[in-house]
């Protein structure tokens, strides 16, 4: 596979990754416990949202047919998003909306330590700047989760099945196809098997201070090579999508 078309495609799974849980975010807006929170979570969209324009952007630089980051975001249909499952999934209640975050953030601030030593510049320098805000959103959503799993016995059980039923969707998180095998091989990403074991101790430090059980990793779902998603992801980019779609080319 050309390096080119195989760092489109990478490029393209960090972005639509970081571009759908910054939807997900934003429905959060005046739905968070009291306003401090409401305030964090809505900056926490924003954030993502920024990381998946510069992850588009430079995605549509690499594919060269002219597509900018609004039309990767806008124009395509559910089956060309290579996002992660676990971002797609609903704001069930708050103990899911936190660990959704808990998990990718402790996957992205691995993740965006190795790419800073990416031979693609461009790659590495928007990895350096993405690790901070990842650092940040970590210690926030993993206070939150021992928190709750601290708290009342209420808080307790949404965190633990928020938690059980979340994991399913992690193992694709460490899944490598094609794309990343070639770009691993060049030295521009890390291989995703490799960040599995500090992801793990990661993960288990912040259960065990939260009284929590580490679930098994026996059931995995995996959607994000193949276009394959849950039925969530069409009705958000209904959503998400509308105005463009009503009115083609329409400027402010």
């Amino acid at each position: 596979m050309d390096t080119n078309q195989a760092l489109f495609q990478y490029c393209l799974r960090l972005g639509d990754t970081n571009l759908i849980l910054g939807h997900r975010l934003a429905e959060m807006c005046s739905r968070a416990p009291f306003l401090e929170e409401d305030v964090a979570l809505t900056n926490f969209a924003l954030d993502h949202t920024g990381q998946a324009e510069a992850l588009l952007q430079y995605a549509g630089q690499l594919e060269g047919k002219g597509r900018t980051e609004d039309d990767l975001a806008y124009l395509r249909p559910e089956w060309e998003y290579r996002n992660m499952l676990l971002v797609e999934q609903p704001n069930t209640d708050f103990a899911y909306v936190i660990v959704r975050q808990w998990m990718l953030d402790t996957y992205q601030c691995l993740l965006y330590d190795q790419l800073r030593q990416s031979k693609d510049a461009v790659l590495a320098g928007m990895a350096t700047r993405f690790l901070k805000e990842a650092i940040y959103h970590y210690r926030h959503s993993s206070s939150w989760v021992e928190r709750l799993g601290q708290g009342t016995d209420e808080s307790q059980r949404r965190i633990r099945q928020a938690l059980d039923d979340l994991w399913k969707f992690t193992p694709e998180m460490f899944a490598a196809d094609t794309s990343e095998i070639a770009l691993a091989a060049l030295g521009i990403v890390p291989e995703s098997a490799d960040l599995l074991p500090q992801w793990t101790v990661n993960m288990a430090r912040v259960c065990d201070k939260a009284g929590l059980q580490m679930p098994s990793g026996d059931h995995a779902s995996a959607g994000i090579k193949s276009g394959r998603h849950t039925e969530h992801l069409g009705h958000l980019l209904a959503e998400m999508q509308y105005l463009q779609r009503a009115y083609p080319g329409a400027k402010w």
